[in-house]
């Protein structure tokens, strides 16, 4: 299955991305990487590591950003990884795209499929 990684400045949002994803796609493998070490605002390349290696079962991980210092933080714990799948950044709204990816995720599509998906995300219209 592909991973979704969310990364915030802050971990609640990262948390509360991943918290209303999971009550649609509940089996999805997704993990926040919100804010410090240390629960404060910004982005911790170790906490996006884990992240990403927490949720990565070989098909692939997409990580989700908030702001600019997040695309930074998760190209460095990119950059850093040894072996495993593939990893990319998607410019997807993070708490749709979440959502969207998770349930793509969940009914088996392929790391392109997941890719493709969250690139419509961007049009989404609530209303």
């Amino acid at each position: 299955m592909v991973g979704i990684v969310v990364v915030s400045h802050s971990q609640k949002i990262a948390e509360g991305a991943v918290e209303l994803a999971r009550q649609m796609a509940a089996d999805a493998k997704i993990a926040a990487a919100g804010g410090m070490a240390d629960g404060s605002i910004g982005t911790d390349v170790a906490k996006i590591s884990d992240a990403i290696e927490a949720v990565d079962e070989g098909d692939g991980v997409v990580i989700l950003v908030d702001l600019g210092s997040a695309v930074m933080s998760s190209e460095m714990a990119i950059e850093m990884r040894e072996g495993g799948s593939q990893v990319k950044i998607i410019d997807a709204p993070i708490v749709e795209g979440t959502i969207f990816g998770a349930v793509e995720a969940s009914i088996g599509s392929s790391f392109d499929e997941v890719v493709e998906m969250l690139a419509t995300t961007k049009a989404y219209k609530k209303f």
